[in-house]
């Protein structure tokens, strides 16, 4: 009866890698269980059947919504966000280079990193704050933001918004 137990086990394994549910996973553990029920006592068949039930309903009460909470906030914890398109446009970046249009691409730097970019409209030069419009595959769409208390596009004067180090998003009026 042993083995009988084992290749459960080995099959609800196989169930569980292929569907990820938490509920096969504490049948195989149960099944191990019975096995070992199964050496202590072979002729005890109920006994290994309890043990294979008890341990598969304590594991799928007890243990599986611990498991299943630590899976979900691992897949919510992301820094940046669900995807790079997502995530990156309305955050503020600064250019390292000249950025123009398409052909004439430069850099920014947006949350400590050097990224691709192109200009949503005139050539915008090095030093200055711009917002992140689109991201096209690697390259970040770009446009000049305008100064605090002036009409020009640059980064002379504080606005009060975050640094392009941060990569934070931008708010205000600013805002996309």
């Amino acid at each position: 009866m042993v083995f009988v137990w084992i290749v459960l086990a080995v099959v609800l394994l196989w169930v569980e890698l292929h569907h990820v549910g938490f509920y096969a996973v504490f049948g195989a553990i149960g099944s191990v269980g019975a096995a070992v029920a199964a050496l202590v006592a072979p002729s005890a068949v109920a006994v290994q059947a309890g043990v294979l039930v008890a341990l598969s309903v304590v594991g799928v009460v007890a243990v599986r919504p611990r498991i299943s909470k630590v899976f979900a906030d691992r897949r919510t914890l992301r820094h940046v966000a669900t995807g790079v398109h997502g995530g990156l446009v309305g955050h503020e970046a600064l250019t390292e280079d000249e950025v123009g249009g398409a052909l004439h691409r430069g850099h920014v730097r947006l949350a400590g990193e050097r990224w691709l970019a192109a200009s949503t409209s005139e050539p915008i030069g090095p030093g200055r704050r711009v917002l992140v419009r689109a991201v096209e595959g690697t390259t970040l769409m770009v446009e000049a933001v305008a100064a605090a208390g002036t009409g020009d596009s640059g980064d002379s004067g504080d606005t009060g918004k975050r640094s392009a180090r941060a990569g934070r998003p931008l708010r205000g009026r600013n805002a996309p």
